[in-house]
């Protein structure tokens, strides 16, 4: 059974930096990608970054380019989100998710794309 167990969120003012945590369990093998979604209220979730595991590929949405970078420690199955120059616009709630495969051979993070999913931590950034 597999478990993504997300950590780091909290409250930061504009231009702050947060470093979210995903510790991975279970059959995690058999990821090929792993990302980073958010969801602000009344909003749809968003992929905010995603990872090749095997060759380190990363791939990022707009907003969050130059801002936010994607990382994993294989050694304690653990995936990061370093986010810097933290701008109100960022608060949602921010899910850590893994696939199985990639699908078009990018692990850019499309909601559809991927299978498991942890619950969530809060990152709330204030002006």
């Amino acid at each position: 059974q597999v478990q993504l167990v997300e950590s780091g969120g909290g409250s930061v003012q504009a231009g702050g930096s947060l470093r979210l945590s995903c510790a991975a369990s279970g059959y995690i093998l058999s990821f090929t990608c792993m990302g980073w979604f958010r969801q602000a209220p009344g909003k749809e979730r968003e992929g905010v970054a995603g990872i090749y595991l095997a060759g380190g590929s990363t791939y990022y949405a707009d907003s969050v380019k130059g801002r936010f970078t994607i990382s994993q420690d294989n050694a304690k199955n653990t995936l990061y989100l370093q986010m810097d120059s933290l701008k109100p616009e960022d608060t949602a709630m921010y899910y850590c998710a893994a696939a199985r495969w990639s699908v078009g051979g990018t692990c850019y993070p499309r909601e559809k794309n991927y299978n498991y999913w942890g619950q969530g931590t809060q990152v709330t950034v204030s002006s």
